[in-house]
């Protein structure tokens, strides 16, 4: 009997933004750190293909989570928006049956990583931070703040904006667009949740600067040598890591447990331990921070969720391979 035809569903970014909003990201998102932590997933570290001489970088992320798996494609090109009119970060994700190996859906996922890692820092900061936050600090305005902040809103929608950035400019622009303030870097640690979200290979926050208590979610470090936060920060705070394996090699603790600075047994645990209360979380820590890396389970996690919304509303282009 000859095989039957694999039929593929194509999901453009105009189909995942109308099929996917935040308040079903952070759920999805959240699930699947909850699984993690029950070690009910699959994950391989993420694979790091660096072009230094074309000024970026692809990773390679699989994963397994409750049924579905995938892989997503992703670049990193800093200067891509000065010096070819493209965005810094383009993806894709293909989603697989795993019984049968079949591709089912090759979903556009630029938007898809943007909507999990803004709900990751949300759902971290719903666990981790001391209460509802009042204030929400963000340092780096670029693209993925955006997200950051509509994922804060949609759990605490008073939460008050304060923004910090190299470029000032950026900081005023993200500041507008939600009612919030401009402040320098020096002062962004003044807030109840700090997001850190720059690509930055030296300490930008000193201890100094934080008021107490504070949540820190730091989003920036993905790669090797990569850090935001003075090493202080990490020795005073309670650390959670979105995976041991991988925050150790490429998170913000990287630089500092490669070097010394900071001894392996002040990381408390992993926040899917925290969820699906395995570990304590905050305790009595004055500081604590969330170091996330970027899960392939939360793109798999979302890409299920697009999928599903697409199947039962009929969306999306069929194609035979």
């Amino acid at each position: 009997m000859a095989p039957r035809a694999v039929k593929l569903l194509l999901l453009s970014r105009q189909h995942v933004e109308s099929l996917v909003d935040v308040s079903r990201a952070i759920a999805a998102v959240e699930e699947a750190f909850a699984a993690h932590g029950r070690a009910e997933t699959i994950m391989p570290p993420k694979t790091l293909l660096e072009l230094p001489h074309h000024r970026g970088d692809f990773r390679a992320m699989p994963g397994y989570f409750a049924g579905s798996v995938g892989v997503k494609w992703v670049n990193s090109h800093p200067e891509n928006p000065t010096r070819h009119g493209l965005p810094s970060v383009m993806a894709l994700f293909i989603l697989s049956d795993p019984a049968t190996g079949a591709p089912l859906a090759l979903l556009e996922a630029t938007l898809l990583t943007a909507l999990r890692t803004g709900a990751a820092a949300a759902v971290a900061s719903r666990h981790l931070a001391a209460g509802p936050p009042r204030t929400l600090g963000i340092l780096g305005c670029g693209a993925q703040s955006v997200y950051v902040v509509e994922a804060h809103r949609a759990l605490w929608p008073e939460v008050q904006l304060r923004c910090a950035d190299i470029d000032r400019d950026a900081a005023e622009r993200l500041a507008d667009r939600f009612d919030g303030q401009a402040v320098s870097i020096e002062e962004i640690g003044r807030v109840d949740v700090l997001c850190t979200l720059t690509p930055s290979r030296r300490p930008l926050v000193r201890r100094a600067w934080l008021s107490e208590p504070i949540h820190i979610n730091a989003m920036g470090a993905d790669a090797p040598g990569k850090q935001e936060l003075d090493p202080q920060i990490l020795i005073d705070a309670r650390i959670f890591l979105d995976d041991l394996e991988q925050a150790s090699a490429s998170g913000e603790v990287n630089v500092p447990l490669a070097t010394g600075m900071l001894p392996r047994d002040r990381i408390a645990g992993t926040l899917g331990e925290v969820i699906a209360g395995r570990r304590q979380g905050r305790a009595e820590a004055a500081i604590t921070v969330f170091d996330s890396t970027g899960l392939a389970i939360q793109d798999t996690a979302v890409a299920r969720a697009v999928y599903e919304a697409a199947r039962e509303r009929g969306i999306g282009r069929v194609v035979e391979l």
